[in-house]
C-alpha cells in the first residue's frame, strides 16, 4: 500500500503558536508550509482561544490534513502557564475534531529525539536538522514555526503513534506480552 497524506504539525502557544505542513509520499517528506499564529495582541485569553481555533480550522479547510500532531504541554513550574498552554492545545484539537481530522499527542522530548536524536536538544538544533531533513532554505524568524513541522516530522517518524494513541495492557499477561524484556520476577503474589 502506497503512503500519501498531508500531517498537520502544532506547537501550541498563546502568544505565539507554530504550525508546520508536510506531504508524505511514497514514504518520503515534502514540505508544504510552516508558519506562526501571532497572538500576543489580543486582549484577552478567550480571544486568543478563538483566533486559534478559527486559525487552525482555516488551515485544515484550506490544506485538508488528513491527521494532525500537536506537542503535548509540558510540566513547569508555573500552573497558571501550563493551564493556558494546555487550553490552546485543547482548542487546536477541537478544532481537528470538528473537521474529523484525526489527532495525537507527542511530548516535547519525544519530538526533539524524533528529529534530532537528543531529547535535550535546542529549538535551534530541532530546526536546524529540520532545514536538512525538508531542505529549507531559510530558518523562520519564530522557531515556534520549525517546532509545528517538528510535530508533523516526528508523528511521520512514530508511524501515527504517539501519547494518546499508546496501548495499554488490559491484564498482566498482555503486559508481559507486550514488555518480553522487562524483568517482572520481583512482582508479589497478590496478584
Amino acid at each position: 500500500m502506497v503512503e500519501d497524506k498531508i500531517i498537520l504539525g502544532i506547537d501550541p502557544g498563546t502568544t505565539i503558536m507554530g504550525y508546520g505542513i508536510i506531504h508524505v509520499k511514497r514514504g518520503k517528506m515534502l514540505l508544504v508550509t510552516y508558519g506562526v499564529i501571532h497572538l500576543q495582541k489580543l486582549a484577552t485569553h478567550p480571544d486568543k482561544l478563538k483566533k486559534i481555533f478559527d486559525r487552525v480550522d482555516a488551515i485544515i479547510k484550506e490544506y485538508k490534513p488528513d491527521e494532525m500532531a500537536i506537542e503535548a504541554p509540558f510540566f513547569g513550574k508555573n500552573v497558571q502557564s501550563m493551564l493556558k498552554l494546555g487550553r490552546a492545545q485543547g482548542v487546536c484539537i477541537a478544532a481537528s475534531l470538528s473537521r474529523n481530522v484525526p489527532f495525537e499527542e507527542y511530548s516535547p522530548r519525544r519530538i526533539k529525539q524524533a528529529i534530532t536524536g537528543k531529547g535535550a536538544a535546542s529549538k535551534e538544533q530541532v530546526a536546524g536538522m529540520l532545514k536538512t531533513l525538508l531542505k529549507l532554505d531559510e530558518l523562520p524568524k519564530h522557531l515556534d514555526a520549525t517546532d509545528g513541522l517538528a510535530a508533523a516530522v516526528c508523528h511521520f517518524y512514530s508511524k501515527g503513534k504517539g501519547e494518546y494513541n499508546k496501548t495499554k495492557a488490559s491484564n498482566w499477561k498482555a503486559f508481559i506480552n507486550e514488555n518480553p524484556k522487562r524483568d517482572v520476577s520481583a512482582k508479589k503474589k497478590k496478584d
